[in-house]
Formats: C-alpha cells, structure tokens, sequence
C-alpha cells in the first residue's frame, strides 16, 4: 500500500534564533519559526499576509541549523508536517502541527558567502512521538 502525500516547501524568515536541546536518548532537536510574507492584490491594491510556522529539525541537521541560522536569516526549507499530542501540567489535552524540516538551504543577505549552502539529513531519524516533551520544553 502506497503511503499520502506530506511535503511542506517554505520560504521565509527566521522568526527567531533557533533553540537546540538534547533528547534523554541523546539525539539532537532544534525548533525554530519561520516567517512566510504572502502579497497579493485587493481591489488593485498591494496586500501582504504573514503566516508564522513552527518547525523543527533532528540530528546533524538540528546541530547545523543551530550553528548557522539565527534570527532573520532568509531560507528556504522542504519537510513535512506533523502532529504532536500531550498533556500539559495541568491535565489539558493539548497539541500542534509542526514542520519537520528535512533539508534546508540559506538564502541571501545574512551569510557572508556568496553561495548558497544546502543542507540536507542524512537519513531519517526514528522519532517517538509517543514521548512528548515536557510541556516547559515546547517553545511555542
């Protein structure tokens, strides 16, 4: 049985710099938000839309992000999306929709480098999600 289709790619801005923890496993975690600006028109006006989107990244990815993204940094990121359930401290059900990043490129200005950087997983990392954070850990 072939699985569904889950692929997020967004452009944006760093909201802010990125928080990197640590599992009790050992594996890396970085979560970050990212800013996507949308222009249209309206009645032959500009209007611009700003959605904010939480994502986070695991492994070697996390660790890169974590070194070289900081906030107002232009990339562009491909992953999925993913939901995550937990109970707070007080015993509320509660939950998010996440982008968990895959591979990410910089993009202009912030880096001194001509070029582009690209970074990429190397290969998935088993998540599990039967395990959420402690709810003083989601930094959303």
């Amino acid at each position: 049985m072939a699985g569904d289709l889950n692929k997020v790619i967004l452009v944006g801005r760093v909201v802010r710099d990125p928080e990197l923890r640590y599992t009790p496993g050992g594996s890396a975690v970085v979560s970050f938000s990212v800013a996507n600006n949308r222009i249209y028109l309206k009645n032959n006006e500009k209007q611009e839309v700003v959605s904010f989107f939480n994502c986070v990244a695991w492994g070697k990815l996390a660790e890169t992000v974590a070194n070289y993204c900081k906030k107002g940094q232009q990339l562009a990121l491909e992953g999925r999306l993913q939901q995550r359930s937990w109970q707070d401290k007080e015993g509320n059900k509660r939950s998010t929709v996440e982008i968990v990043a895959e591979s990410l490129q910089f993009l202009g200005g912030k880096p001194q480098a001509d070029s582009q950087v690209t970074i990429e997983q190397d290969e998935p990392v088993d998540i599990n999600t039967d395990q959420p954070f402690a709810d003083d850990e989601i930094p959303f």
